[in-house]
């Protein structure tokens, strides 16, 4: 198995450094520029992240500037990202950086972890990115390429496939670390696609691929459906009176904490339908 992986390292690593580095975060290695992006694109697309990306650095250039800012003004600049519990947690850790790391960065994967909404994930991105540390960055594209050349059918969803393919990667790590990360990412964004058929005669690994040879990309990886999600009916009150409209502000926890919202309550189940 580390034979078969040790093959797509090189290929991984010089079609990356081929690519165009277009994004705004790419233009350096600045290890807070690869922290603020690599929180923002988890759960939103690339597209979608450039303007947010901007206006953050705009505002809030360095990490003494986002350990001081206001709650309101983190979440404002947050707003449309979701998940403000990342937003939360920037300024968490930049209050531990100024504290702990005198103001900066801490420059080891181990350390890194030590910080509020890091996790193995982003750890690896930053260590690997900004100090070529040989340590995994392993997201859901990495898992789906990773699964693919391989052709495992372990399921990717559960915490045991993510730790089995983080060691199997940990063995081939090269000294280009940043450069490999940011390639299988990339290779899983632009040409391992979920969800549809694979750009597989684009990509760079295609000889080493079992899956593709096999012709198992429709079927790997594997991801068995979580339960549904809970929803919530609730009935929403706008209330006006001349130019203002009526809003308040959630709970201090939970989902939401602290943003604003219309009053509203939750609505009963009813025999005959919601009315």
């Amino acid at each position: 198995m580390k034979q078969e992986l040790e093959q797509i390292v090189k290929p991984i690593v010089k079609w990356y450094q081929e690519q165009e580095k277009i994004l705004p975060w790419k233009q350096d290695k600045e290890p807070y520029h690869i922290w603020i992006s690599e929180i923002m694109l988890q759960q939103t697309r690339i597209e979608a992240v450039k303007k947010y990306y901007t206006r953050f650095m705009k505002e809030l250039p360095t990490i003494q500037h986002l350990a001081k800012v206001s709650d309101e003004k983190l979440l404002k600049l947050w707003e449309g990202l979701g998940y403000y519990n990342r937003a939360r947690n920037l300024k968490k850790a930049a209050i531990q950086i100024e504290e702990n790391y005198k103001g900066q960065m801490p420059t080891s994967y181990a350390e890194l972890l030590n910080l509020s909404g890091i996790g193995e994930y982003t750890a690896g991105a930053i260590a690997s990115i900004s100090y070529q540390e040989k340590v995994p960055a392993v997201d859901g594209n990495v898992l789906r390429v990773v699964s693919r050349v391989i052709a495992s059918k372990d399921d990717v969803l559960l915490p045991e496939t993510k730790k089995r393919i983080t060691k199997k990667l940990l063995e081939i790590m090269p000294d280009e670390s940043g450069d490999f990360n940011e390639g299988l990412m990339e290779l899983g964004e632009k040409i391992c696609l979920p969800n549809t058929i694979p750009l597989c005669e684009k990509c760079p690994i295609q000889q080493f691929c079992i899956a593709n040879k096999e012709k198992l990309t429709n079927e790997i990886p594997v991801r068995i459906k979580k339960q549904k999600r809970k929803v919530e009916k609730r009935t929403v009150f706008i209330v006006k009176y001349k130019d203002e409209i009526a809003i308040r502000k959630r709970e201090k926890t939970g989902i939401l904490a602290n943003l604003y919202e219309f009053p509203n309550v939750m609505r009963r189940n009813n025999r005959r339908g919601d009315t």
